[in-house]
């Protein structure tokens, strides 16, 4: 992984800690939530395995040790700094929320303690890749809650914003609980159910729906999914249902979808298709999937891709990596920022979670009866054991929210979950502020 997958200004701060002789002292960084991105009343994590692997593969090599001696603001540095950077690893340690927790504003996700130029260079990329995918999972989450029960599947890759986050974005939804993704390099990546149907490209290179049908059916036999509304949508799901089996299903991707799926049900039903399923897609979002199923309508599964694979409505979030305490020579110094709006707190943390609220604590702290968050993931360099794979993310997300109260789950933004802070971390709070200087 290439050191400089970072911002220019961690590097040159990289250089200036090694000038100053304090590239040995140990550092505790926190990737936290400052605040829940709108229209959330939780965020999903997501993103741990990228971060995992960035920190075990991230080296500097010549070429690019070179282009760092080029610039100019590396002109006064001594030729000593690009030496050590020739030996850079991660020896430090890692701590992390499991992928597929609920998570709220003011709570960490990741704990990174290593020599100090060690936990500041990977700021951009740990950000980038826990932002990203924890946003994507969260807005997955929100519309399989809407979609109660049906399936939904992630479609998003064209509209992806690259198409290395398309593979990510498909990877995240499924975390956050969609069924699958139609990526088909996050399928064989990840191990996530892939799902295809055919594009109206299909349809309309035949001279007819009928016979694009019958070579769909062909190719994919139990597996043919019909996009039936290139044309005339009630008489694509009668051309489907005159085929005969196998089928799948019919896809709508336009039109008014209510009162469709309505008739097409009906079509597919005196058929004899009662088991094949209706597939709705099209510039779908929660709120759409929500009105869809409060209106009754036989969908049996929804495709979305814009609204998800971008997380639309929220495609941001503020999530910072903060420094809140070094360690010279056995000795702990703790570091808060006190500035408006963008306060942070000191010390190491550990995140409990009770049945009706979280604590955060100092590190060292226990709380009987609470699950302790932030777990070990890589100790002085190694990890510790291979992660959870995206099934077993999903699985946890999918649990972990249904344990979440009917109005955090809703569409609508309700009061925030209690977040309550120590006794030892109120009191180490209070003397930072005092020792500020």
């Amino acid at each position: 992984m290439t050191g400089l997958l970072t911002d220019l200004y961690e590097l040159t701060m990289a250089a200036g800690y090694f000038e100053a002789g304090m590239a040995s002292q140990k550092a505790t960084f926190e990737l936290s939530i400052r605040r829940l991105p709108r229209q959330r009343n939780f965020i999903i994590a997501a993103g741990l395995a990228q971060c995992v692997e960035y920190l075990l593969n991230l080296r500097f090599t010549a070429e690019e040790i070179d282009y760092l001696r080029g610039l100019p603001q590396f002109a006064r540095v001594s030729g000593a700094f690009f030496d050590y950077l020739r030996d850079f690893r991660f020896t430090g340690d890692l701590f992390a929320v499991p992928e597929g927790t609920p998570l709220f504003a003011g709570e960490p996700m990741l704990t990174v303690r290593a020599p100090l130029i060690q936990a500041q260079i990977p700021e951009p990329a740990l950000l980038s890749a826990i932002t990203f995918q924890s946003l994507i999972a969260s807005k997955a989450a929100r519309m399989v809650a809407a979609g109660r029960g049906r399936g939904v599947l992630e479609f998003g890759t064209r509209r992806a914003h690259t198409p290395e986050a398309g593979v990510l974005g498909g990877r995240a939804a499924y975390i956050g609980g969609c069924i699958g993704t139609s990526n088909a390099l996050t399928g064989m990546r990840y191990g996530v159910p892939v799902f295809g149907t055919a594009a109206h490209s299909w349809v309309l290179s035949f001279p007819s729906e009928l016979e694009s049908f019958r070579q769909l059916q062909k190719l994919l036999g139990p597996q043919t999914v019909q996009l039936i509304d290139t044309y005339d949508t009630l008489q694509g799901a009668r051309r489907a249902a005159e085929l005969g089996p196998p089928l799948w299903g019919v896809r709508l991707d336009s039109g008014d979808v209510v009162t469709l799926a309505r008739q097409v049900r009906s079509i597919l039903d005196q058929a004899g298709f009662q088991q094949a399923k209706i597939m709705a897609s099209g510039d779908l979002d929660e709120y759409r999937i929500h009105e869809i199923v409060a209106a009754g309508a036989p969908i049996d599964v929804f495709g979305v891709g814009t609204e998800l694979a971008t997380s639309a409505d929220a495609p941001s979030m503020s999530t910072v990596y903060k420094l809140v305490e070094v360690d010279i020579c056995g000795i702990k110094r703790f570091i808060a920022k006190f500035s408006e709006h963008k306060e942070s707190l000191p010390g190491a943390k550990q995140l409990f979670r009770l049945p009706d609220r979280d604590v955060l604590a100092r590190s060292a702290e226990c709380r009987s009866g609470a699950e302790a968050l932030l777990r070990p993931v890589i100790l002085e360099g190694k990890l510790l054991e291979p992660l959870p794979d995206a099934h077993a993310a999903r699985a946890r997300a999918l649990e972990c929210v249904n344990r979440l109260s009917p109005e955090l789950r809703s569409l609508e933004v309700v009061d925030p979950y209690p977040l309550e802070y120590s006794k030892e971390l109120q009191t180490l709070i209070e003397q930072t502020a005092k020792n500020r200087t």
